[in-house]
Order: structure tokens, then sequence, then C-alpha cells
């Protein structure tokens, strides 16, 4: 039954989030990426990942799945189903000391199924004043579990403005979606040195003001 529902759910899901947001999407060069993806972006909003998924065509669309925080998204009967059952989200628990399975496996194992990701690499929403946070390891173990995988660095604009911390009533505003060069782990590469080359990939599509 509850497929049933799912489906037409995500219909209306996609056509309020265009609705709302005017959402435009930018292409590195115009073009899609060829293979299979690990799309990852800044991270200011519950609605980050419905706005990349809705921009997607629908072949890729079909084959994504976000990565999200299961204490967010199983907090409730409506968060759960659209969570696992509107979009098959990836949920992951955050807390250490009471999960069950390791978050990279987790992901490995979409990844294995055929699954494109939708990842937030910074781990949490940035309520800060910085431009993004420190960068989690989930995206460099990652890229070394499957370099068959095209790492694409997305940059979220205005989003976090459509539906500021504590409002209940979306603000219309008009958000793009930039799509940057796919890059990926480069032999040899180190932890560190990968992620800040994964981190200035996406400042680089920021705009101006917010990166600098």
């Amino acid at each position: 039954m509850k497929s049933l529902i799912a489906k037409p759910v995500a219909v209306i899901v996609l056509l309020f989030a265009r609705a709302i947001t005017a959402v435009r999407p930018f292409w590195h060069e115009g073009r899609l990426p060829r293979r299979r993806s690990i799309f990852f972006a800044n991270h200011s909003s519950h609605g980050d990942f419905i706005l990349i998924w809705a921009v997607l065509p629908p072949r890729l669309r079909r084959r994504v799945r976000p990565v999200a925080g299961a204490d967010y998204w199983l907090k409730s009967k409506l968060r759960s189903f659209i969570g696992r059952d509107v979009f098959n989200a990836v949920l992951i628990d955050r807390n250490r000391d009471a999960r069950t399975m390791d978050p990279v496996e987790s992901m490995g194992e979409a990844m294995k199924e055929g699954s494109s990701l939708i990842l937030f690499p910074e781990g949490t929403r940035n309520q800060s004043d910085a431009s993004l946070q420190p960068f989690k390891s989930g995206l460099f173990h990652l890229a070394a579990l499957h370099p068959d995988f095209e790492l694409v660095p997305v940059w979220i604009a205005n989003l976090n403005r459509v539906m500021p911390k504590g409002e209940f009533v979306p603000i219309p505003l008009i958000c793009t979606v930039t799509f940057g060069e796919p890059m990926h782990l480069v032999d040899g590469e180190d932890k560190d040195t990968f992620l800040e080359r994964a981190r200035e990939a996406l400042l680089a599509l920021a705009p101006k003001k917010v990166a600098e």
C-alpha cells in the first residue's frame, strides 16, 4: 500500500519544490554525469536533497538515493514514510554508541546495488557564518572503495532563505543548483588533501558573496 502512495506523493513533492523555488539547474559544460555518481553538496536545510533530486532528469532521479540522518527522518510516521518510501533514503544512525552498522558500509551497500548517492559531507546542517563546515571522512572512504563513481560537487543557493530556521511557511524565492566538474580520488592522495580539494571544488561553485 505504501509503495502505491509513494509514487504520487513523490510527484507532488517534485511539483511543490519546483513551484516554491523555481529552481534552476546548471550543469558543468552542460553535460550530465556519464556514470554513477556521488553528488556531494553544501547543507543548510532539511530540504537540500529534495531540491537536488527535483532537478535531476528522470533517468538519474530513479537511481539516486539521498543520505540522511535517521534521527530526523524516523522521528515521526510521516517523516519515516517520506524518507524511506518516497525517497528511499539511506538513513544513517549518527549515534556512534547506538548504531549497529558503519555509515560507510551502509552507503557502500547502496552503491553496490547500483544507486547513485546525494551526500552532505559536512555531516549536519551548517547554521554557522562559515561558508562550509569541515568535511567528515565518509566521502574520502567512499571514493577509495568505489573509484568507478564520479564525485560531483553541487552548490545549492538560496534554499536556506526559502525556509528560514523556525519558520513553517516557505517563502517563494528562486533557487539554483549548480553542478561542478566531476572529480576522483587521485592515486596516493591522502585523506586531508582529498577532502580539502573536494571542499575547494564545492566552494568554487558558490556565489561570490558566499565564498568570500
